[in-house]
């Protein structure tokens, strides 16, 4: 009965915000004459509309031809402005274009909600002029991006150590990864600092501090196997990436053996991020069924929200050994009364080289029975076969996985997990 309630509650949801949708395009027709112009205009062909009078205080400028040439249009009710209001993370799907190539569908994104954006111009603007509105090239010079332009050779951790999820506790090799791997720029490949531009700096360095998400995609790249959405460029204030699949809630009521071989991927994408040949763990600081989308023809998990995502060196630390540095850290569970929480140190994430963070999260949020989501409960794996309910050896693991009882029980349940789903899914290696 309870199964029943929480995916009737589910399905209100999505219904409701149809409903609305649909009554707010109503109302747009009966009320609004330049419906018809703004359906017909292209706003991603704006400079205004991408925000190019803000850089260097933007995201970046590679794909500004294809922006301004037209070749990328917005979708059907993402060219009304008037339903902004319901776009609270300014994500917008588009068609992009290429001659001969046809069209494909990409994400588009301004890395924040018009309220975040507007408070990173007045951070500036305060910093060089004491007020909250001002001309923010000039400004720039008085912030600390400024100083690490000129003749500044590399971009070291104790510059930017803080500045963001990403950079939280960097190392020199991780940063040096990043500007290497920087793509908004003509003459990627280097990690010196000093071979970009000014403005190219400027730019890396305010998206670092603002939302690194398209900083962890060029330095993790999809193309060498990270789960990572495909970057693919950048106008002004709007960041275009790959577009994925349906979200991962869309299969929260899929069939058993769908539910399943998602289940597998997660816990798989969880071990490649915290045990992988480059000695980079990369930790999920959020996670919720919204930031994993699903291929719709290869049904390939992807992870398409990486702005939370704190990269610890595990090389540095081994050779730095801090305090406790080889004692294996196992999660605390967090039972709280929210959505989507977790309980996480940054400072030991930072510190240690076993870390069982990214198998509880997974576990937690978004496969055992504490995962809850848009009102439903009980996690993707919800409702098992009989066969295997009975056997009961499924709900013991996930409930291992997300609250352990057993000291470094987490570590051995989140192993057996992925051998049984492997195993169900038949996806054994």
């Amino acid at each position: 009965m309870l199964r029943l309630v929480s995916l009737k509650l589910g399905r209100l949801y999505r219904y409701v915000k149809l409903a609305v949708l649909g009554i707010l395009a109503a109302a747009l027709a009966l009320n609004s004459p330049s419906l018809l112009a703004s359906l017909q205009r292209n706003e991603l062909a704006e400079r205004r509309f991408l925000q190019l009078n803000k850089c260097p205080a933007c995201w970046g400028t590679s794909w500004c031809r294809k922006f301004l040439n037209g070749q990328l249009r917005l979708e059907s009710w993402g060219r009304l402005r008037l339903l902004d209001f319901l776009n609270v993370k300014n994500v917008y799907f588009a068609r992009y274009g290429e001659p001969r190539e046809g069209s494909r569908r990409v994400v588009l994104k301004r890395l924040g909600s018009a309220r975040e954006l507007a408070d990173l111009d007045a951070k500036i603007c305060r910093r060089a002029t004491g007020r909250g509105r001002c001309d923010l090239l000039p400004a720039l010079q008085a912030t600390e991006f400024a100083r690490l332009n000129g003749d500044v050779r590399l971009l070291t951790p104790e510059a930017v150590e803080g500045w963001s999820d990403l950079v939280h506790c960097p190392s020199q090799r991780l940063l040096d990864r990043l500007v290497r791997r920087y793509a908004e720029t003509k003459d990627s490949g280097s990690f010196l600092l000093r071979n970009l531009k000014d403005s190219e700096r400027m730019q890396l360095l305010i998206t670092l501090a603002f939302n690194p998400e398209p900083l962890v995609l060029q330095g993790f790249p999809s193309d060498e196997g990270w789960p990572f959405a495909k970057y693919l460029g950048a106008c002004g204030r709007m960041v275009a990436v790959n577009y994925v699949g349906e979200e991962l809630w869309s299969y929260f009521s899929s069939p058993w053996e769908k539910r399943v071989d998602l289940a597998w991927q997660l816990m798989e994408i969880a071990e490649q991020l915290t045990n992988n040949d480059f000695e980079f763990a990369l930790y999920l600081l959020d996670v919720s069924f919204d930031n994993f989308a699903v291929g719709p023809r290869d049904g390939k998990v992807i992870i398409v929200d990486a702005e939370n995502v704190l990269v610890a060196d595990k090389k540095l630390i081994k050779q730095n050994k801090p305090e406790n540095w080889d004692v294996w850290y196992e999660s605390k569970f967090d039972d709280c009364d929210k959505e989507a929480c977790l309980s996480f140190s940054k400072e030991i994430l930072c510190t240690r080289v076993t870390v069982d963070h990214n198998y509880y999260a997974i576990c937690q949020n978004l496969l055992s029975r504490h995962a809850t989501w848009r009102g439903t409960s009980g996690g993707l794996l919800h409702d098992p076969p009989a066969d295997i309910a009975k056997d009961g050896r499924l709900e013991a693991l996930l409930d291992e996985c997300a609250n352990p009882k057993k000291r470094y029980g987490r570590f051995q349940a989140a192993k057996e997990l992925r051998e049984y789903l492997g195993r169900l899914s038949n996806n054994v290696r």
